[in-house]
């Protein structure tokens, strides 16, 4: 968020509605997560990785299609159902971290946000707000391993204001195939380690 304050500073008033529908998604994600046991969570893992990543590849001709639909006559104020695929997502993310990234990319461009540095900002602010919201549910559910969370918290930190500048450097179209071919590969590599392919 911190390396994308530039872009998160012409953002439109919505955004500030965005944030709470995303706040009440969380919630519910992380409940959820609360009530689903090891098992079958980590089945889940490498199917939820690759539906993000289809999301993303196909984000486009999915947002013509749904342009109509997702806002209201001037194009420029979300509709209901904007607000829904907003908080399907972030139900998605407070129940699954992982991928959330990929997802939140993907629901923007489908909900017509086609400047992919200015998608990369509100997906930073989205996912930071869920995640928050998330991790404070789990903390009090008492699933959360501190000492192993203070190493990821370091290096997200790291290479969050890393990946903003890379982010940056990329042409639009290289930074979507990069996204897109880790999502494959963490989807191969979860496939292989939960379903026993030899991967």
């Amino acid at each position: 968020m911190v390396g994308y304050r530039r872009e998160l500073s012409r953002c439109s008033a919505s955004i500030v509605v965005s944030i709470i529908v995303v706040l009440s998604g969380g919630v519910v994600g992380a409940l959820l997560l609360t009530y689903v046991g090891d098992t079958a969570f980590s089945k889940l893992i490498p199917f939820l990785i690759l539906f993000a990543t289809l999301l993303l590849a196909s984000a486009r001709s999915m947002g013509s299609w749904l342009s109509a639909r997702t806002f209201g006559a001037n194009h420029t104020r979300p509709s209901l159902l904007t607000r829904l695929v907003e908080f399907l997502f972030a139900v998605y993310g407070g129940f699954f971290g992982a991928g959330l990234g990929i997802m939140l990319m993907a629901g923007l461009l489908i909900l017509g946000v086609h400047d992919l540095q200015a998608n990369n900002a509100l997906k930073n602010l989205l996912a930071a707000t869920i995640n928050t919201v998330a991790v404070l549910v789990l903390a009090v559910s008492g699933l959360v391993s501190w000492s192993l969370t203070i190493v990821a918290f370091m290096g997200a930190m790291l290479g969050g204001l890393l990946g903003a500048w890379v982010a940056r450097v990329l042409p639009a179209v290289w930074l979507r195939r990069v996204v897109v071919a880790i999502g494959l590969v963490l989807s191969v590599y979860y496939f292989g380690k939960y379903y026993d392919l030899g991967v």
